[in-house]
C-alpha cells in the first residue's frame, strides 16, 4: 500500500509540486494586449500605407520577442523544453514583441502582449554568429524569435540556452575524440567558459546530467544525417556512460517535433591524431592475408543476422515505417530491390540494440566456461595391424629386453628410418592428421610393430588458431608409444632456424626470408617450441642424445624426466642417523637447494603463533539507520566494499630451518617420500601483540626472531629466502634490502609470553651454515624470482639501449631504470604535455613529439635526422623496444567486418610490430588493458603473437595485476613479451605482496581454452598487501581546489611505502599535490558523505544545503512508488520517475529533479546499475585504489575518489603515490594534464618487476656465454 501523504500536491497542467518556494507567478506588463491585437499593431507593420499588410502573408508573420515568459493555464511560470508541449499542454506566454529587423532588446518600441498561444512548437534555428542561440515558439497566428526573457523568467530560459550550448560543446567535442571516456567529456565541459549570453559562471557534470536527455537526442539527431556505415557517435565509451547514468530514453523523440541543433563551425580542425599506419611488408601480408578471406565470411554472416539483431521492437524507432529512400530500403524487394544487403532502413537504426552491442563489445567475462582440451594426438584404442603393409629393412640394431629395435622399416613400399616425419592417422576421420617425428621403431610379442612418436603441433592448435601458417608446426614436450598401422604416411619437416643476419632482415620482403617451403601439403617447417599451459613461444630446446640412446631418443621424453627429476623433493648429504628419523644437510626442490640455516616461505596455514591475537577485523555491525533522514541507505545490503582489504591472504611464514630430516620406516631405513624440515619461526610486526598499527610504521621486510620450533612437510615449502640479522650486515639496511629480492632482517627476538622484544639469542646471530648455500640453487625454475639473487662472480650487465614507444609521462621507462635494465634514449609521444614530462625526468633521451607513422616512414626511407633535426635511431641502434599503444576504435569483442578491420590495419597496434619488425630488437614488451586479450574475440592478441612468430621471435602473454607488485591499487594489465633468437624468453615476475583475491583473476580464455601465465604464487606473497594509508597518510591537509604547485611536507614519512617515495635524500618540498576544484554543489555532497569505510552516494542525508555560491541545494523528492524496492519501513515511496512503477514503463521528463544533494539521476537508474555502488565514495585508509583514471571524477567509471577524511577528490600527487611514482617525478601542464599523466602510466613498481626477469635472462646468458668461453680456453690451451 502506498503512503499517500508522502505524495505532495501538484500543478494538474504543468506538474510542478505546488509548495515549492521556487514555484512563480506570470505578471503581465501593463497595457498588454491579446495575440490578434497586439500582431494588428502598426510598431509591428514592416510594410507602408501602400501594402496590403497582414492578409498578403502567405506564411505565418515573423516577430521578435524580448521581456518573455511562459506560463500554464494557472499561471505557473514553465520551462518549454520538458515534454509538456509535445504532451499538447496547453502553454502560454507573455512579453514584448518587436518588428523581426529589431536587435535592440529593449522594450522601447515593443507592443505588449498578454496569453498569446498556447504554443504548437518550439525550435532552434541555429547559432547567430557562434555563441548566440536563436530560439523561436510557434502558435496559431505567428512565429516569434526569442531575444530577453522577463527578470523571473531569466532562470528558465538560462537552462535552454544552457543545454543547447552544451549540445553543441559535446557533438563538438565528439566530432574529434570518438573514443573519449565520460572523464574526458567532463573535463571539457568543465574547462569550457560559459558565453556571457548565458547566466552561469561555470558548466558542471550537473550541468550535463541534468540536460543528458535532450543532448543525447541532439547527438542521435547528429547521427541520422550521418552516412550508414559511419558509427554513431552515440556509441561512442562516454556517451554510453552518460546513457546509463542519467538513464537517457533512446528512440523516443518524435520525428516531427525534433529539435536539431544546427552546428556552425562543425569542420573544426579535429585534435592531431595518427596518420595511416607505416608498416612493414610483413606485418601488411600477415594482416591481409588473414583477413581477405575472414572479413568476406564475417561480413556475408552480420549481413545475414543484422536485421534479426539490430531490433528492440519496442521503442518508437523501430515502429515507424521505412522511408523507401535510403540505400536500404531501395535494396528491399518491397521497394523494387534484390533484397541481398538485408539491412534495416536507416530511419529504423534502433537505438536502444546498437547500445546494447556496444556495452557487449566493452565487457569481458573472466568466467567463461571452459572448454576440456583433450590431447588430440593420443590414441585410446588399437588398429588392427596389416602385416602385409609392414615389414622390417635390416637386422635389428639393439635388443633391451622384450623389445627389438630397428632403423628402418618399410610401408607400403615406402622406407621409414628413425628421425624421419610422418602423417598419423586420427581415430576422428573429420580430424587433420597429427604430425610427428618417428623417434624410435621396435617390436615387442605383446604389442607388435611399435613406434615411438614426438609429436608436432599445428599452428591452429595453439593459441594462433586460425591466424597461423598452415605449414608452421611447433614443437611439444608430448609423446607416446604408437602401432606403426597408425602411420598414414611420410612427410618432410624442415627446421628453419634463425639466420646468421636475423638482426638486420627487418623489414625485408618476408617471401625473401623464408624460402623453398612449397604449399604442397607435405612440406611443413618448424622454428620454435611451444608451451600449451602457458601460451609460450621458445627456442626448440638443445638436448643431443648420447651414442647409447641415439637408437631411441625422444628430446620430449628427455624433457618430461629432467623436469620430474627437478621437481622431485630429495635429500642430499646425510648427517646423523638417529633413533626415529636421519638428519641431512640439505634437500633440493623445484632446483633450488635448501640448506640448514635457511630462510625459507611456507603459507600462512603451515604454522600458528604462541599469541592469540584478536580476531580479524570485521565490520562494526550495522545500525538501524533513519530512512527519512537516509532514503538511499536500504541500497547497501551488500557487505561486500570495493577496494576493501578485508579479504586480503596473509603472507607467506617465514622459518629458519633448523633441521632436515626423514622419519625411519618399520625396517629402519629413512623414509626418503617424507621429507620434514624443523624451523624457527619468524614473526611479522604484525603477528605480535602489537598487531597490524605496527607493520604500517616498520619496514616491510623487517621480522622478529623467536626460539619457537615448528615441523612442516618439505612439500610445503614455498621458496627460499634470506634472512639476516641487522648487526652483522656489512652495508647499510636500505643496501642490502634493495640489493637483491626476498630479503629480509631482524634486529630483536620477540617472546610472546611475555610480550616483550629482546636481543637476539646468540645462536639466532649466527645460522647453521652461514657463508654457505646463499645463491647456490641450480637450474631455471617456473619461479626466476627464486634464483640465486648474488651471482658466483659479478657480471657487468651493459644496459639495454631503449625505444620508448607511445610513452606518456615514462612509467615504463622508469620501472625499467630502476630495475637497471636499459636506458631510454628515445622516446614517442604525440601529446606534448605528457613528453614534456618526459624530458623533465629523462633530460639524456631523444624525445619525439610527433606521430610514430611518420618517424618509422622516414628511417625506413633512410632518413638520419627527422625535420627538427633530432637523430632517428637506425637499425642495429635499438635492444629493447617497449610501449602500450592506444587501441581506440577496434576495442569492442566482435568479430572484425571491413570497416572494423581497416581501422585496426591503421592502428598503432600495428604500427608498433612495425617497428619491432624493422628494428629487431633483443627484447619486446607490449602494455595494454586487460581487454586486450578478448578484444575482437581475441584476434588482436593472435594478431599480435602471429606477426611475432613470423618475425622469428620468441613470445608469450599474460595478465598482471599491479597490486602485488607493490602499489595500493588494483590495474590488470595484459603483458606481451617477446625476445629474439638467442635470448632467453623472460618469465613473468612471480607476486611479491598479497591483494585482494576478488581482484587476481588473470586467466584468459582463448577459443574456449584457458590459459595461465608462469605465475605459482596464487595464494600468498612475501610481503603484505601496500594499503591507502601507506600510500599518503603523511601528506598535508590540503581543500577543494588546492593549487599550490609546491608546499612543505610538514612531517616525516611514516611507512615503509612512504620512505621509498620520498627517497634516501632530503626534500623539503613537495610537488603536484594539488586537487580539482568542484562545484559547490559536488563540495557540498562531498562534505555529507561520511568518513566510514564504504561510504558513497547511499549514505547522503536528504537535507536543504546553503551552496557556497548562495544557492540552496533541495532536498529530494520521491513522488512514485517503485516495483522493484517496494516503499520504506514507514512507507515512504521510493520512486523519483514513473519508470520505477514498472517494468518498461516509459518515464516522465517531468519528473527529473536538479540541485539536490542526492544526485537524482542515481536513484533514477540505479536500480539496473548495481545502485551505483561507490559513486561519491571514499578510499578507505586500509583499502586500495580503484584502477587510478586519467580524470577523477565522483560520478566517473571510478567514483571512489574522494579522500578517506578530507572532503575534496585525491589530488595529483595521491594518484601518482597510487602508481608507485617516486615524489621526485615531474610531471607537466594544468591539472587535468597531470591527473591524465599519472592514469595512463604505468606503475614502475611493475615496470620494475618485469625488468628485473629480464635481468634475470641477460644474466643468465652472459653467464652462459661467460661458461662456453672458459671451456674454448681449456681445450685450446690442451692443445
Amino acid at each position: 500500500m502506498i503512503n499517500s501523504r508522502l505524495q505532495p500536491p501538484r500543478c494538474v497542467q504543468c506538474g510542478q509540486y505546488l509548495d515549492d518556494v521556487d514555484l512563480k507567478y506570470e505578471q503581465h506588463p501593463p497595457d498588454a494586449l491579446e495575440e490578434p491585437q497586439m500582431l494588428t499593431n502598426e510598431k509591428l507593420s514592416i510594410f507602408d500605407n501602400n501594402e496590403s499588410g497582414f492578409e498578403s502573408y502567405e506564411a505565418f508573420p515573423q516577430h521578435k520577442l524580448t521581456c518573455f515568459s511562459v506560463y500554464c493555464k494557472r499561471g505557473h511560470l514553465c520551462p518549454i523544453d520538458t515534454g509538456l508541449i509535445e504532451k499538447n499542454v496547453k502553454l502560454y506566454f507573455s512579453g514584448t514583441a518587436k518588428a523581426i529587423y529589431e536587435e535592440n532588446p529593449s522594450l522601447e518600441g515593443g507592443v505588449n502582449g498578454k496569453n498569446l498561444g498556447p504554443i504548437n512548437e518550439w525550435w532552434i534555428a541555429g547559432y547567430d554568429g557562434g555563441e548566440k542561440v536563436l530560439i523561436g515558439f510557434s502558435t496559431g497566428f505567428a512565429e516569434y524569435f526569442l531575444m530577453e526573457p522577463s527578470p523571473d523568467y531569466k532562470p528558465f530560459f538560462g537552462l535552454i540556452q544552457e543545454k543547447i550550448y552544451m549540445s553543441k560543446i559535446v557533438i563538438e567535442f565528439l566530432q574529434g575524440n570518438p573514443d573519449a571516456t565520460y572523464e574526458d567529456l567532463i573535463n571539457k565541459i568543465e574547462t569550457t567558459v560559459p558565453p556571457s549570453t548565458i547566466n552561469v559562471n561555470r558548466f558542471t557534470e550537473d550541468s550535463l546530467l541534468r540536460h543528458a536527455q535532450f543532448v543525447v537526442s541532439q547527438v542521435e539527431s547528429y547521427d541520422d544525417a550521418k552516412d550508414s556505415d559511419e558509427q554513431p557517435i552515440f556509441l561512442s565509451p562516454c556517451m554510453r556512460d552518460l546513457i546509463k547514468l542519467a538513464g537517457v530514453t533512446l528512440g523516443q523523440r518524435r520525428a516531427e517535433r525534433r529539435q536539431t541543433v544546427r552546428l556552425r563551425n562543425s569542420a573544426k580542425e579535429k585534435d592531431k591524431g595518427p596518420t595511416k599506419a607505416t608498416t612493414t611488408k610483413l606485418v601488411c601480408e600477415i594482416f591481409d592475408t588473414f583477413f581477405a578471406e575472414q572479413i568476406e565470411k564475417d561480413d556475408k554472416e552480420d549481413k545475414e543476422n543484422a536485421f534479426k539483431r539490430r531490433r528492440c521492437g519496442v521503442c518508437e524507432v523501430c515502429q515507424r515505417p521505412e522511408c523507401g529512400k535510403c540505400k536500404a530500403c531501395k535494396d528491399m524487394p518491397k521497394f523494387g530491390g534484390s533484397g541481398r544487403s538485408k539491412q534495416a532502413c536507416l530511419r529504423r537504426r534502433c537505438p536502444n540494440m546498437a547500445m546494447k552491442e556496444a556495452e557487449d563489445d566493452e565487457e569481458v567475462d573472466d568466467d567463461i566456461p571452459e572448454m576440456p582440451s583433450p590431447k588430440k594426438m593420443h590414441q585410446g584404442k588399437k588398429m588392427k595391424q596389416n602385416k602385409n603393409r609392414i615389414s622390417w629393412v635390416g637386422e635389428a640394431i639393439k635388443t633391451d629386453g622384450k623389445k627389438s629395435y630397428y632403423q628402418q622399416v618399410c610401408m607400403d613400399g615406402e622406407t621409414l628410418e628413425v628421425g624421419d616425419c610422418v602423417s598419423v592417422i586420427p581415430d576422428d576421420p573429420s580430424k587433420p592428421l597429427y604430425l610427428a617425428r618417428v623417434t624410435a621403431l621396435w617390436e615387442d610379442s605383446s604389442n607388435g610393430q611399435m613406434f615411438h612418436a614426438h609429436w608436432f603441433c599445428a599452428g591452429s592448435d595453439t593459441v594462433l588458431g586460425a591466424t597461423s601458417d598452415p605449414r608452421e608446426l611447433f614443437l611439444v614436450d608430448e609423446c607416446e608409444d604408437m602401432q606403426l598401422s597408425y602411420i598414414h604416411s611420410k612427410v618432410n619437416v624442415i627446421y628453419k632456424p634463425p639466420s646468421e643476419n636475423w638482426a638486420m632482415e627487418g623489414g625485408m620482403d618476408p617471401e625473401a626470408t623464408l624460402p623453398g617451403i612449397p604449399k604442397d601439403g607435405k612440406t611443413y617447417f618448424y622454428q620454435l617450441w611451444y608451451d600449451q599451459d602457458y601460451a609460450r613461444f621458445e627456442s626448440p630446446p638443445k638436448i643431443q642424445p648420447t651414442e647409447d640412446n641415439k637408437y631411441k631418443f625422444c628430446a620430449s621424453c628427455a624433457r618430461l624426466a629432467e623436469m620430474r627429476q627437478k621437481e622431485m623433493p630429495r635429500v642430499l648429504e646425510q648427517l646423523e642417523d638417529m633413533d626415529t628419523r636421519v638428519l641431512y644437510s640439505s634437500a633440493t626442490k623445484n632446483g633450488i637447494l635448501y640448506r640448514v640455516g635457511d630462510g625459507v616461505y611456507l603459507p600462512p596455514e603451515a604454522f600458528t603463533f604462541n599469541i592469540k591475537l584478536s580476531s580479524p577485523v570485521k565490520r562494526p555491525r550495522k545500525e538501524p539507520v533513519d530512512e527519512e533522514l537516509y532514503p538511499e541507505h536500504y541500497r547497501k545490503y551488500s557487505d561486500y566494499i570495493k577496494g576493501s582489504n578485508l579479504d586480503a591472504p596473509e603472507p607467506y611464514r617465514i622459518g629458519r630451518i633448523k633441521e632436515i630430516f626423514c622419519p625411519k620406516k618399520s625396517n629402519g631405513k629413512p623414509n626418503e617420500a617424507e621429507i620434514k624440515i624443523k624451523l624457527y619461526k619468524f614473526y611479522r610486526p604484525e603477528n605480535t601483540h602489537k598487531s597490524n598499527p605496527a607493520s604500517y610504521h616498520a619496514d616491510i621486510n623487517l621480522l622478529y626472531w623467536s626460539d619457537e620450533e615448528a615441523v612442516v612437510e618439505f612439500r610445503a615449502v614455498q621458496g627460499r629466502c634470506t634472512v639476516e640479522y641487522g648487526e652483522d650486515l656489512p652495508e647499510c639496511l636500505q643496501e642490502y634490502s634493495t640489493g637483491g629480492p626476498d630479503r629480509f632482517y631482524f634486529l630483536e627476538a620477540y617472546n610472546a609470553k611475555s610480550k616483550t622484544f629482546e636481543d637476539p639469542p646468540n645462536h639466532a646471530r649466527s645460522p647453521g651454515n652461514k657463508g654457505k648455500g646463499k645463491g647456490k640453487g641450480k637450474g631455471k625454475t617456473k619461479s626466476q624470482a627464486l634464483e640465486p639473487s648474488e651471482p658466483e662472480q659479478a657480471i657487468d650487465l651493459p644496459k639495454l639501449r631503449t625505444l620508448d614507444v607511445f610513452s606518456g609521462c615514462g612509467g615504463l621507462s622508469e620501472g625499467f631504470h630502476q630495475a637497471g635494465i636499459c636506458e631510454t634514449l628515445w622516446a614517442i609521444e604525440m601529446w606534448e604535455p605528457a613528453a614534456q614530462a618526459f624530458r623533465l625526468n629523462n633530460p639524456g633521451s631523444t624525445v619525439f613529439t610527433e606521430d610514430c607513422n611518420v618517424l618509422l616512414k622516414l628511417v625506413m626511407a633512410g632518413e638520419v635526422t627527422n625535420l627538427l633535426r633530432q637523430r632517428l635511431p637506425q637499425k642495429g641502434d635499438v635492444e629493447m623496444l617497449c610501449g602500450g599503444p592506444p587501441c581506440q576504435g577496434f576495442s569492442g569483442m566482435n568479430r572484425f567486418n571491413s570497416r572494423t578491420y581497416s581501422k585496426f590495419k591503421n592502428s598503432l597496434v600495428v604500427s608498433f610490430l612495425s617497428y619491432c619488425d624493422y628494428y629487431r630488437p633483443r627484447f619486446f614488451l607490449l602494455e595494454n588493458v586487460r581487454n586486450f586479450v578478448s578484444f575482437k574475440r581475441s584476434m588482436v592478441l593472435k594478431l599480435t603473437l602471429r606477426c611475432l612468430v613470423r618475425m622469428g621471435y620468441q613470445c608469450t602473454f599474460g595478465v598482471l595485476q599491479a597490486g602485488q607488485y607493490g602499489v595500493a591499487q588494483t590495474r590488470r594489465r595484459a603483458i606481451i613479451l617477446a625476445a629474439a633468437p638467442g635470448e632467453k624468453l623472460p618469465l613473468f615476475p612471480e607476486p611479491l605482496h598479497v591483494f585482494a583475491p576478488r581482484a587476481c583473476q588473470l586467466s584468459v580464455v582463448v577459443d574456449d581454452k584457458k590459459f595461465v601465465s608462469n605465475i605459482t604464487r596464487l595464494s600468498s606473497a612475501p610481503f603484505r598487501t601496500i594499503t591507502v594509508r601507506d600510500t599518503m597518510s603523511d601528506l598535508p591537509e590540503i581543500r577543494n581546489g588546492a593549487s599550490a604547485p609546491e608546499i612543505a611536507y610538514n612531517g616525516e614519512p611514516q611507512s615503509w611505502f612512504q620512505r621509498q617515495l620520498r627517497g634516501s635524500h632530503y626534500q623539503p618540498t613537495l610537488r603536484d599535490h594539488i586537487c580539482k576544484d568542484m562545484s559547490p554543489l559536488v563540495a557540498a555532497r562531498m562534505r555529507h558523505i561520511p568518513l566510514a569505510p564504504g561510504s558513497d552516494w547511499r549514505d547522503l542525508p536528504n537535507i536543504e544545503v546553503h551552496l557556497t555560491d548562495g544557492t540552496l541545494a533541495k532536498k529530494l523528492r520521491y513522488t512514485h512508488h517503485d516495483k522493484k524496492n517496494s516503499c520504506s519501513s514507514s512507507g515512504n515511496l521510493r520512486g523519483v520517475c514513473s519508470c520505477a512503477e514498472a517494468a518498461g514503463r516509459a518515464c516522465d521528463p517531468t519528473a527529473r529533479q536538479f540541485n539536490t544533494l542526492i544526485p537524482w539521476c542515481l536513484p533514477h537508474t540505479g536500480n539496473r546499475h548495481n545502485h551505483w555502488a561507490g559513486l561519491y565514495g571514499r578510499l578507505e585508509w586500509d583499502g586500495f585504489f580503484s584502477t587510478t583514471v586519467t580524470n577523477p571524477e565522483p560520478m566517473g567509471k571510478q567514483g571512489r575518489v574522494l579522500h578517506p577524511e578530507q572532503h575534496r577528490v585525491v589530488s595529483v600527487r595521491e594518484c601518482a603515490r597510487s602508481q608507485g611514482f617516486p615524489d621526485t617525478y615531474r610531471l607537466f601542464g594544468n591539472i587535468l594534464d597531470r591527473h591524465r599523466q599519472v592514469g595512463n602510466a604505468v606503475p614502475p613498481p611493475l615496470a620494475k618487476a618485469i625488468g628485473l626477469e629480464i635481468k634475470l635472462c641477460m644474466l643468465a646468458k652472459a653467464r652462459e656465454g661467460a661458461s662456453v668461453k672458459v671451456k674454448e680456453e681449456e681445450t685450446a690451451s690442451k692443445a
